[in-house]
């Protein structure tokens, strides 16, 4: 087919800026008599891939909710070249699971196909997360910020109640959360694409600065309130959205993204150990039950040719993530000087 929308390369505006276009598919889950879209098991099918930030919030939200047994979900391959997203072959063995061939839709190859198969002339972005509706044949959304919050509520009246009372966007916080996630949504969470999709030097180091201040604001923000979570004793959507692009910043986007002022684990103690203690304390929504360092090295480092067309993939940092009691050399070292 020649309906694929505009490369990566294409979405720089004549400045070199990167423009990230919007998500096409924003109806919504509702509990509500009468909804288009029900909340009931087995309804709906979840598409991810483990490599993208966006779609890897959907898969947390799925574990700390407790929606396993209702929204049952597949995982692309890492690569994604000019037809985007390709499912994993039968015969290809990757880490992670549920990472296979359309289990829905047979004969299909890449995410795009199940999108020309609702609408023939589709001519948006074929993104992950998708929400599918097994039953209706259609896109409920593939937008990840909306996906979240309807994982939030629109299921607990089918959900045992350990999993009703949780609550990542409590009313005594939403404010707070919203008035965090626009300024981390533009600076650091699309801020590390606005840096590593710029198409001239002058927009690079136009989209660099606004990216370390959020990061530098964000860091005193945790050594001053983590306890061990962004809003104190309590897991929020902050920590979520957050949490995808900081794990994947030291692996791709310092080098991949050249995001290089600073890393986490070295430049940034508080940020830094957030990011452990979720990843490590909560290992099924946080840890190895989500994160896939594989699938997110390799599509940065090989799926995007304009960056990298040899597609060499780097080694380090070694490890991905540390121990929560181990440091860089130099950060130990600094330890020790203090404490001595």
């Amino acid at each position: 087919m020649d309906k694929a929308p505009q490369s990566i390369t294409q979405w720089a505006d004549k400045s070199g800026t990167f423009n990230r276009l919007p998500s096409q598919f924003r109806n919504s889950i509702s509990k509500q008599p009468g909804a288009e879209f029900p909340p009931e098991k087995g309804q709906y099918h979840l598409y991810v891939s483990y490599a993208c930030p966006w779609a890897h919030r959907t898969l947390i939200v799925r574990k700390l909710k407790g929606l396993e047994d209702i929204i049952p979900y597949t995982s692309v391959h890492w690569e994604m070249l000019e037809k985007g997203w390709r499912f994993a072959t039968a015969d290809e063995k990757l880490p992670g699971e549920n990472v296979t061939p359309d289990p829905l839709h047979q004969g299909v190859t890449h995410l795009r196909d199940i999108y020309f198969k609702i609408n023939p002339d589709y001519k948006g972005r074929f993104t992950v997360p998708t929400l599918y509706d097994v039953k209706q044949g259609k896109i409920v959304s593939n937008e990840s910020s909306e996906i979240i919050r309807m994982f939030y509520t629109e299921f607990d009246d089918i959900l045992p109640q350990k999993y009703k009372e949780v609550d990542l966007f409590p009313s005594n916080l939403r404010q707070e959360i919203e008035g965090v996630n626009e300024w981390t949504y533009n600076d650091i969470n699309n801020g590390v694409y606005k840096t590593g999709f710029a198409q001239t030097q002058e927009a690079y180091e136009t989209a660099l600065p606004p990216l370390f201040a959020a990061l530098d604001r964000t860091e005193a923000h945790l050594a001053q309130h983590a306890n061990p979570y962004y809003f104190g004793s309590h897991l929020t959507e902050a920590d979520v959205r957050l949490y995808t692009t900081i794990i994947r910043f030291d692996p791709v986007y310092v080098q991949h993204f050249k995001c290089n002022v600073r890393d986490i684990r070295s430049g940034y103690p508080a940020l830094h150990n957030w990011l452990r203690h979720l990843y490590w304390d909560h290992p099924d929504a946080f840890g190895e039950g989500t994160t896939q360092f594989e699938h997110i090295k390799r599509h940065y480092t090989r799926s995007h040719g304009q960056i990298n067309p040899a597609r060499i993939t780097p080694v380090g940092p070694v490890p991905d993530i540390l121990p929560k009691d181990e440091e860089v050399p130099a950060v130990a070292a600094a330890l020790r000087s203090t404490n001595q």
